[in-house]
């Protein structure tokens, strides 16, 4: 249902997050031309994530339809693991709730929180926690009705190396509480069909993608570790862990460490007592810092639950306080859940004369559409703070960092706020109608380098779809595009003072307009 609700649309509908809409885009194609994440251009996030949707671009879909193909197929991939999850470990009533949930999560048209909204924006995250779920519970919830540890095995291979390959953060934090659940419960047959699979799966992508993927991942990885420019995408982990908005879920997976080892549940407990600091942290790393953990912890409390007759040393009915933990755990979870769940809904009842193409010269790809406010309206954020205007406050009370300067000139303090599309596609024309853009490339100082997408310009080699830091692909551009207005000026900094510091690059300005500054390398 929620896979024909988006199919029965003609196109993809979005409502922001164009930018990382746009970066999706940079490496889809790019997949689709042949080329390999991490080998041929910059990015943490794995081949999986994208491989998909780059299939049926590569078919000859536009984005938006591949978008919406992929994840039902994703879906589809996912369905035989939910239903031995169901048949082997779930009363039927737990069965379809867990299928619910994952279902939601791959299918949905939202990243999560509460905001009524249409976007495909990280979009890896949600396939990554359905597939987290499958691991999880595999590991935690024993088997009671069919018992095979092989299929077991081969299950925890398959969601553990989609971890790795979708988005590492997830398989760095669920490995090891996964590997030894299976242990302590002396499933060592499932222990060993799971990196047997795992090692199979990483020797077919080695034979595909060559001997140095590896090393190449995890050089992006670092590098982003390290970056500046974005070292969280939203609050800090101690806020995660203790900000009111989090403090209650996680006082809750405590509390319910504690109940699930009176309830003499002592290897679950446990397992949940390992995998909590995991939560904690892939929530801190994912954009929205949505907990949607809490819907698998729900599960897990309602699948582990004890007979009707168990009582703690306080005469408390152990079954009901699990219960109750879980319905928790379902209510702290219900508003993003609820947002994930009814955005296909959402999706079918927008209205298509409020949208236009993200891409509008492309005609392939003419199905992924954003509304026309946020496509054609284009607002920025300026700086007030100055002698004439009387604000002219010491910089360490503004908290406004020094300016940034190019070629000796002091660049505006200013940052673009809604309208990425035409700002693109503008600059890109311009470039057009001057005769710079046949077939050249440009590296732009600023968060996204999307402007190949717009018209005749080439994609960076060795690019970075999104910047993390240093200057990827900087070699092969043979303009530097200066925004005086960019998506992130610090971002604009940061790259400005790298070049600054270079002495093997000469930069000569060729155009100026009242959108950017252009500079040929030589």
């Amino acid at each position: 249902m929620l896979g024909g609700l988006a199919f029965a649309k003609d196109g993809l509908f979005i409502a922001k997050h164009e930018g990382d809409t746009l970066h999706m885009m940079q490496i889809v194609f790019r997949m689709a031309d042949g080329q390999w994440p991490h080998l041929d251009f910059m990015t943490p996030i794995g081949a999986l994530a994208f491989a998909p949707i780059a299939a049926f671009v590569k078919l000859g879909f536009g984005i938006g339809h591949a978008v919406i193909y992929a994840q039902i197929v994703m879906a589809l991939v996912l369905i035989p693991f939910v239903w031995w999850i169901g048949i082997s470990r779930l009363s039927i009533g737990i069965a379809y709730l867990f299928c619910l949930f994952v279902m939601v999560l791959v299918l949905a048209l939202i990243h999560g929180e509460a905001q009524q909204s249409l976007s495909v924006s990280m979009h890896y995250n949600r396939w990554a926690w359905a597939f987290a779920f499958v691991a999880i519970s595999l590991s935690v919830i024993p088997q009671h009705h069919y018992k095979n540890a092989t299929i077991d095995g081969i299950i925890i291979g398959v969601a553990l190396a989609a971890l790795a390959m979708i988005k590492v953060t997830y398989f760095v934090a669920f490995v090891v509480p996964v590997l030894l659940g299976l242990a302590l419960h002396r499933s060592y047959r499932s222990i060993f069909f799971a990196l047997v699979t795992g090692l199979m799966i990483a020797l077919v992508i080695t034979a595909f993608a060559g001997s140095g993927y590896w090393l190449a991942y995890l050089r992006d990885l670092l590098a982003v570790a390290q970056s500046e420019v974005r070292p969280q995408p939203g609050e800090s982990f101690q806020a995660i862990v203790v900000a009111p908005a989090y403090l209650g879920s996680s006082i809750l997976v405590i509390f319910s460490v504690v109940l699930l080892r009176q309830a003499k549940e002592q290897v679950g407990g446990l397992l949940l007592l390992l995998l909590a600091p995991g939560f904690a942290y892939v929530t801190y790393q994912n954009f929205g810092n949505d907990p949607q953990w809490l819907l698998l912890l729900a599960v897990l409390l309602f699948a582990l639950r004890p007979a009707a007759d168990v009582v703690s040393g306080r005469g408390w009915n152990m079954r009901l306080m699990l219960n109750m933990a879980g319905a928790a755990a379902i209510a702290f979870s219900s508003p993003s859940f609820l947002n994930l769940a009814f955005s296909p809904f959402r999706h079918l009842a927008a209205v298509n004369k409020d949208y236009a193409p993200l891409l509008p010269r492309s005609t392939q790809h003419v199905d992924l559409l954003t509304a026309k406010i946020r496509a054609y309206r284009v607002d920025a954020t300026v700086a007030m703070n100055d002698p004439e205007t009387g604000l002219d406050f010491d910089a360490d009370l503004t908290g406004r960092k020094e300016l940034v300067e190019l070629l000796g000139e002091q660049l505006p303090e200013c940052t673009l706020a809604m309208g990425i599309p035409a700002w693109i596609n503008a600059i890109v024309k311009d470039l057009e109608r001057s005769g710079l853009a046949e077939g050249k490339r440009l590296f732009a100082a600023d968060l996204i380098s999307s402007h190949w997408l717009y018209g005749s310009l080439l994609p960076l080699i060795g690019g970075a779809p999104w910047y993390y830091g240093g200057l990827p692909g900087f070699e092969s551009a043979d303009y530097l595009l200066v925004p005086l207005c960019p998506i992130s000026t610090e971002v604009r900094k940061q790259i400005l003072e790298i070049i600054a510091e270079r002495n093997d690059t000469t930069l000569n300005e060729i155009r100026r307009t009242p959108l950017y500054i252009l500079l040929e390398k030589s």
